[in-house]
């Protein structure tokens, strides 16, 4: 599909991720192939959006959007996962996801013929599983958002072979068409970007929509997934036209669509419910739209395991707001304990469980509540590995999200076995922020930490905010050069046998003077490479 002349192709994002071949287009953005350096070139997929960021305003909200997806992706396994984010030279934005090889969309799999009834409710109950997750809410910045996905439609549901579940259901995109229907400067140029064969009546109008909207697009694809035909049809394929079919036009009946499909007439009441003119008339949440099917897909009660819709008031503006407390759906036990993955986790599934970990954490009572940075190990079910633990104001990690980033690790034997590990955070307009911290080689601490990041070749970084460390504002993942995990067991065994003749202090000062010789370099070099692309720094 991509021609040789495609300028992108062999561009290494955020100096981890080489796009190899492009896979999809439309109007939303291109879809590339990308090799993850840091996994020795495990495939994931990288998505262009459709129009450069012109301002930093934009640059925060894609910055925003961005993360909360990659928050949604470790909440729920029925949403495509968000590895990482940035922009390309060009202002370009981009997200990194996860590759899905084997498997196809949702329009795809209906292309041929309808689901049969079982084949759907297993899948439209995982759909609305990842649904439910999002409407759940997503905490940031002390604050409770909704997540409203607004183009909920057949191409943007992914269908993937699991070993126990038979098929497991993700939903793409989530945040990127509100993003890009809210134009360049906001609401002024606001145009609409979603797809009007599914979109809501208030969503076409322009209105504030909330998980309704998304209920109401939900109807119409389940209406399409079991027909093949859609329940309202336009005059014309103008934006008018399909404005007045889902306004004013009133559904099809399956038995006019369908006469030979033999539904439960809960199910018709159910999709005919979603199908409603007004939100207030269509099932208020997910949970509901959940028990239905859960009722028609295992008649007899289960375990539960899943998350209900938690009862909560959406946040005031300045308003601290809890996580959101999810009670149980009830679903086989076996078969969501399949849908999160095998039972060994590839080297892609480990990294994410520890980003995971990452998300979960508090600040450490026994810290202060101030600037610093600190690396702590993070666990997960399979792994261990180091984190860097940071703390800064709310505001400047905002500013910080698209930032470029860097890392280098000094090390000297003399007079006693000391790493200084430098993460450098660098914009044009900020300027840099060095994060330096000092791994004594003779004591077990700095020795475990100096292994652990030889071994797994990566660490995340767990940015919290003054004003709300009870739990990171953020998560990023840098990756650690082949090279440098190389060094890093050489340093190990030439500290086993280096004698200490001074303390540990000399050596962080010499250390310290080393790398504010170095700053100028580096930073000559970070401001060159702003003019190239963001994320080729130091390829």
């Amino acid at each position: 599909m991509a021609s040789q002349a495609d300028p992108n192709l062999g561009q290494l994002l955020l100096n981890r991720y080489r796009l190899a071949k492009l896979v999809g287009q439309g109007s939303m953005g291109r879809v590339y192939l990308a090799e993850d350096q840091t996994l020795d070139g495990v495939p994931v997929a990288a998505k262009f959006l459709s129009q450069a960021l012109l301002s930093e305003k934009m640059k925060t909200r894609f910055a925003q959007e961005a993360r909360t997806g990659a928050k949604l992706g470790h909440r729920s396994n029925h949403i495509v996962r968000v590895i990482d984010y940035g922009v390309n030279h060009a202002d370009v934005p981009f997200y990194i996801m996860e590759y899905m090889e084997s498997g196809g969309s949702l329009s795809d799999l209906i292309a041929t013929k309808p689901l049969v009834l079982d084949r759907f409710l297993n899948l439209m109950r995982q759909v609305c599983l990842g649904l439910q997750a999002a409407h759940a809410g997503i905490k940031l910045d002390g604050q409770l958002y909704q997540v409203v996905h607004r183009d909920i439609k057949p191409s943007n549901v992914f269908i993937i072979p699991d070993p126990a579940l038979g098929e497991l259901a993700k939903v793409l995109d989530f945040g990127i068409a509100q993003f890009l229907s809210d134009g360049i400067e906001g609401t002024q140029n606001r145009s609409f970007m979603g797809t009007l064969a599914y979109a809501s009546p208030e969503q076409i109008e322009g209105q504030d929509i909330d998980g309704r909207s998304d209920i109401y697009s939900l109807g119409i694809t389940m209406f399409e997934v079991l027909t093949g035909r859609m329940p309202v049809e336009p005059a014309t394929n103008s934006i008018g036209s399909w404005y007045k079919a889902h306004r004013s036009q009133s559904p099809r009946k399956f038995s006019e669509v369908a006469p030979h499909l033999q539904l439960p007439e809960t199910l018709v009441d159910l999709i005919m419910g979603c199908l409603e003119k007004g939100p207030a008339n269509r099932p208020q949440n997910m949970a509901e739209i959940l028990d239905v099917l859960q009722l028609l897909d295992h008649p007899t009660p289960v375990d539960p395991s899943p998350v209900r819709e938690p009862r909560v008031e959406p946040a005031l503006p300045n308003q601290q707001t809890p996580e959101p407390v999810l009670e149980p759906v009830p679903e086989p036990a076996a078969k969501e304990k399949s849908a999160h993955g095998p039972a060994t986790p590839n080297p892609q599934q480990l990294i994410w469980s520890i980003e995971g970990a990452g998300w979960d954490v508090q600040w450490p009572a026994d810290k202060p509540i101030k600037d610093i940075v600190f690396p702590s190990v993070l666990e997960s079910e399979h792994q261990e590995a180091i984190g860097l633990w940071m703390m800064l104001s709310r505001n400047e990690i905002q500013q910080r999200l698209l930032n470029a980033r860097y890392n280098q690790f000094l090390c000297t034997m003399q007079p006693h076995p000391m790493i200084l590990w430098i993460t450098t955070l660098y914009d044009r307009s900020l300027g840099a922020r060095w994060l330096p911290c000092y791994l004594d080689l003779k004591h077990a601490r700095g020795r475990k930490i100096a292994n652990l990041l030889s071994q797994t070749g990566y660490y995340p970084v767990l940015f919290f905010a003054r004003e709300d460390p009870e739990q990171p504002a953020n998560v990023r993942t840098f990756s650690i050069a082949p090279d440098q995990r190389v060094r890093f067991q050489e340093w190990l065994q030439q500290s086993k046998h280096a004698l200490s003749v001074d303390s540990s202090m000399t050596s962080k000062r010499l250390l310290k003077a080393e790398l504010e010789k170095n700053k100028p370099k580096i930073l000559r070099k970070l401001q060159l490479s702003q003019g190239q692309s963001i994320a080729s720094l130091f390829s």
